[in-house]
């Protein structure tokens, strides 16, 4: 299954996140671009991030942040 621009912006976002603490989040500003916004609403409704314009991982927020910063570590590795 390819991934979709929406998957891939989402990804992005789960990126941004700093795994080394649990107590840092991210805040998407309203003027953000929309797909960013967007993508962060969705995450949010997936629950993965506690509100919807970014906020902290949940649980399973930081399961999939590890996973998709690891992906990201691993395809960047020439």
């Amino acid at each position: 299954m390819p991934y979709t621009a929406d998957t891939i912006q989402e990804l992005n976002i789960l990126c941004r996140f700093n795994l080394d603490t649990t107590l840092e989040g991210i805040k998407v500003h309203h003027d953000a671009a929309p797909e960013v916004i967007e993508a962060t609403q969705r995450l949010h409704d997936k629950g993965l991030v506690t509100m919807p314009d970014g906020g902290y991982l949940t649980d399973l927020g930081r399961e999939t942040a590890e996973h998709a910063q690891a992906m990201a570590s691993l395809l960047m590795t020439s």
